[in-house]
């Protein structure tokens, strides 16, 4: 059996140089969900370059802030997300956030290599 890799064990310089069979092994990786979210949950993501805070208004709805966001004067924005990359075309739509990899927003920005993800979920924001 071929041991499931997640991305931080790979080294995060080279992940763009495994070919397309590590990657896809890649599917039952650790990561936030779009359909663990309910709305209220918040992640916040840690990029190589900016902290995003993404709440959840609803499966196809986001509230996102910080950022590119707020480098280009948006407060925050309603918007949907397209899921993760590789760094390539292919897209994990079904995944929100996990380390490793880019964050596609609906509005075609893609995050710098994604560093720590937390999610916090909408009873703990009440407490």
């Amino acid at each position: 059996m071929i041991p499931l890799l997640h991305p931080r064990d790979l080294p995060m310089t080279n992940l763009h140089l495994h070919d397309l069979s590590t990657l896809t092994r890649f599917a039952g990786m650790d990561g936030v969900r779009k359909d663990e979210l309910r709305p209220g949950d918040r992640v916040l993501v840690s990029t190589r370059n900016s902290t995003y805070s993404i709440r959840m208004l609803s499966p196809d709805r986001y509230e996102v802030s910080g950022g590119w966001f707020a480098l280009h004067g948006h407060g925050s924005m309603v918007l949907g997300i397209n899921g993760c990359t590789f760094g390539g075309n292919a897209i994990h739509s079904g995944l929100l956030a996990a380390r490793g990899l880019f964050l596609e927003f609906a509005n075609r920005v893609v995050t710098t290599r994604i560093h720590r993800v937390d999610l916090i979920r909408r009873e703990e924001l009440e407490n």
